[in-house]
């Protein structure tokens, strides 16, 4: 402890075995020990108590869509990255769309790459993707430093990222099988959507039906034969319909390597209380009944969803028109996401411990950050949000850090305030207050 820098101190810290009083050190941002709650503070360390506020590992965000560079008015990472620091998410991980160009070859990693590096408030890593026409630039992007690979089975909505039909899924999944990568996978069949009814218009259930479960069902489906033939790895994106889960279920029974994350506005939100011509609801997979929210709950539970994720995916608020069928697909909730997590969580008689799980331990360890983050314990990083839990706020617009203030949760009640974010030691936000940008540029460990 003789060279610690800082102490930081509650009745409550969030640890890998459980909640505890305890005093957290600190040196160089690296975590060197926790210790009990009475330790006592080394000479010329700088002790921050946080009394009864909980002491959580930062969350790590693996499904964040920040389109910076080409669709900035959208979303970039200086906007991005405060909302997340705001929220207590200390790492993101960037999808390799909406971004012009996308993160597909190598050399389009070095624009994201340049683009993010001065703007950064909190730790940042890239996806790359898979489409029907790279897959000789897989392997360049895995040894460049990618997590992993996003595919589409549906269209993806954006012309510059197409799907991949079932053979050139094979030859992407294939292909990173050969290096033991990760194919990280938005699961809609494109054929049950065709044959869905696409009526348009204001009507939320007639978009809910448009989007059927079982296009989600059959697409998991066949990318878990895939992934059984080959031996790959792969992962389900943001899980909507629980009709999926014995699915998933046998196939892990059978040693299939999937992992399976959901999202906060699947677990908080239903189409029963979805407003006509509320597109600020509007995702895909959309988000589905009480009944279905139920099971998806209980798959967190006991362990078949392993994670929670954002799925942040925002657009300008004109793209958010009244009609379902044209409106942009996506919904913002970086700043919101522990907040909205907690508040149903705990009514589900759930603990903190289990929310650190499902979004900061098991989505480090996804992308193969578990060695430094996602957990308070030595050797990790210092990256720390300190949460008063009892304490609620209604959600405001005009208070959101994202670009486009458009938000699903707008005039919500919502438990557990963000006091402050700490990045590798040192305190990034503050009651609103933000540093300069101190985020990294993450690379898959080797």
């Amino acid at each position: 402890m003789s060279d610690a820098e800082l102490v930081l101190r509650s009745t409550r810290v969030i640890t890998p075995e459980g909640a505890r009083a305890a005093t957290v050190t600190v040196s160089a941002g690296t975590i060197t020990a926790v210790l009990p709650y009475d330790a006592e503070v080394p000479a010329g360390a700088r002790l921050e108590d946080v009394g009864d506020h909980v002491l959580l590992p930062g969350l790590v965000d693996t499904h964040v869509h920040v389109n910076d560079p080409g669709r900035t008015e959208w979303e970039g990472f200086w906007t991005a990255t405060r909302a997340a620091a705001a929220g207590g998410i200390t790492t993101l991980i960037d999808m390799p769309l909406n971004s012009l160009p996308p993160t597909t070859t190598v050399g389009h990693l070095r624009i994201k790459q340049d683009v993010a590096r001065d703007k950064a408030h909190i730790d940042v890593g890239f996806w790359g993707g898979a489409l029907p026409d790279n897959v000789k630039d897989l392997r360049p992007l895995h040894e460049a430093g990618v997590f992993g690979f996003k595919a589409f089975l549906s269209p993806s909505g954006v012309d510059e990222f197409p799907h991949l039909g079932q053979e050139q899924l094979a030859r992407s999944l294939a292909e990173v099988a050969g290096f033991d990568g990760l194919l990280i996978v938005h699961a809609e069949d494109p054929h049950h959507l065709a044959a869905a009814p696409q009526r348009g218009g204001r009507k939320y259930a007639d978009f809910l039906a448009s989007r059927p479960r079982d296009a989600e069902d059959t697409a998991i489906a066949n990318l878990l034969a895939q992934a059984r033939r080959l031996n790959a790895r792969v992962h389900v994106l943001h899980l909507s319909s629980a009709d999926a889960l014995p699915l998933i279920r046998a196939a892990r029974a059978e040693g299939v390597r999937v992992t399976v994350e959901t999202c906060p506005h699947y677990l908080t939100l239903t189409a029963e209380e979805v407003p006509d011509g509320a597109s600020e609801f509007k995702c895909c997979p959309p988000i589905r009944e009480a009944a279905n929210q139920d099971l998806l709950w209980e798959a967190l539970a006991d362990g078949t969803i392993d994670c929670v994720v954002t799925d942040h995916s925002p657009s300008t608020a004109d793209l958010k028109t009244d009609d379902f069928a044209t409106a942009w697909g996506g919904i913002s909730g970086l700043q919101l996401s522990l907040s909205a997590v907690w508040t149903a969580a705990r009514e589900r008689g759930h603990g903190l411990e289990d929310v650190v799980r499902w979004m900061s331990a098991r989505t480090a360890g996804l992308v193969g950050l578990g060695a430094s983050k996602g957990a308070i314990a030595p050797g990790h990083d210092a990256d720390f949000a300190v949460l008063a839990p009892d304490e609620t706020f209604t959600v405001d617009p005009a208070g959101l850090q994202h670009r486009n203030r458009v938000t699903a949760y707008a005039g919500r009640t919502l438990h557990g305030v963000v006091k402050s974010t700490w990045l590798r030691g040192e305190r990034i936000v503050a009651d609103g207050a933000f540093t300069a940008p101190k985020g990294r540029l993450l690379a898959r460990p080797q």
